[in-house]
């Protein structure tokens, strides 16, 4: 497989070199709106057809895939690395262009901080600085495990000298054994971004609502960090709502409470989905689920907020569903689809 590939994009006439990458990040990388969400073979956005050349997969058989999409010539762009020079088809839009460059980068471990029985804050250090906007996300490949997998971070990313993930153990899994087990403070691995489309809009004229749960907790927090401390959203209330199983995964309130106008403008409200659960017993706050839970609250003044969410697929969906019931505009919601 040849390092370096020249890649067309015939139907926009445009040209990037891809060098021992994938074909969607080399593009993104070269600053173009090539696009993308998951990153790692899930999703499907970031489809293209194959006119002239050869590819090869990082990951075999991605589940965004179909037979169909092979027929056609259909490659995912986050997983296909050209064989040499290739021509390909594929909308460009100007909403997928990154304001900070993605790279590659070293990231030095400094920090590994229980939040909850199965999340940790893990802190990295950079080998050179990396800007990154509120609610995105960075690949970690972390050692001996094949492949990347994208965390959010949960810092705001102002002077980029480090990036700090809050990531929840997956049963099985490699890469958070690798983290939670073997990884120690003052070794090294790679990262890679910035990507995401879900970051803080500070030029949105309306308050702001953060749903999270489980793992969705690390955007949320970078999004009311960066919105408590930005001077254009100074007079902008921030709700935050979060949800887990029992009252031993709810998280994040201390977080928020450091923050300038805790309780004026930030408001935090957790929820707990298991009541029935004895490990739930004494439980006084809301119960249900997170989309449940912030309709009730907010009822009709959805359509005026900003909203943010992140978490696992089902709660994702279930948010969507009752955004667009709400009738929030879609400009108004934010969501990356990879968890």
């Amino acid at each position: 497989m040849s390092s370096k590939s020249k890649i067309t994009i015939a139907n926009a006439n445009v040209e990037f070199v891809c060098d021992d990458d994938t074909i969607s990040r080399a593009a993104v990388r070269a600053g173009l709106g090539f696009p993308y969400e998951c990153n790692v073979g899930e999703c499907g956005n970031c489809r293209f057809e194959l006119l002239e050349g050869d590819v090869a997969y990082l990951r075999e058989n991605p589940p965004a895939i179909t037979e169909r999409d092979a027929q056609r010539k259909r490659y995912l762009g986050c997983q296909a690395q050209p064989k040499g020079d290739c021509t390909i088809k594929v909308p460009l839009r100007d909403h997928y262009k990154s304001k900070h460059l993605p790279r590659k980068v070293t990231g030095t471990l400094t920090q590994a901080i229980d939040v909850t029985h199965d999340i940790r804050e893990f802190r990295f250090a950079l080998s050179e600085p990396l800007k990154f906007l509120a609610g995105q996300y960075g690949l970690i490949t972390a050692p001996g495990v094949a492949g990347a997998r994208a965390y959010s971070m949960c810092n705001t990313g102002e002077d980029g000298a480090e990036w700090h993930f809050q990531i929840r153990k997956t049963p099985n899994g490699a890469a958070t054994g690798a983290l939670f087990d073997r990884m120690k403070t003052g070794e090294s691995l790679q990262l890679d971004g910035p990507y995401g489309m879900a970051y803080l809009r500070e030029d949105a004229p309306r308050d702001i609502l953060c749903l999270g749960g489980g793992s969705g907790l690390s955007p949320m927090v970078s999004i009311a960090r960066a919105a408590a401390a930005s001077p254009a959203l100074k007079d902008r209330h921030i709700h935050f709502v979060y949800g887990g199983r029992t009252p031993a995964d709810i998280c994040g309130e201390d977080m928020l409470r450091v923050l300038p106008g805790y309780a004026e403008r930030i408001h935090y409200t957790p929820v707990v989905s298991m009541a029935d659960d004895p490990a739930s017993a004494g439980w006084t706050g809301k119960t249900g689920f997170v989309h449940d839970v912030a309709e009730a609250l907010y009822g009709e003044a959805l359509a005026g907020f900003e909203v943010y969410f992140a978490g696992p697929p089902m709660m994702a969906q279930a948010v969507t569903k009752m955004l667009i019931k709400a009738k929030v505009p879609a400009a108004q919601m934010h969501f990356d689809q990879f968890y």
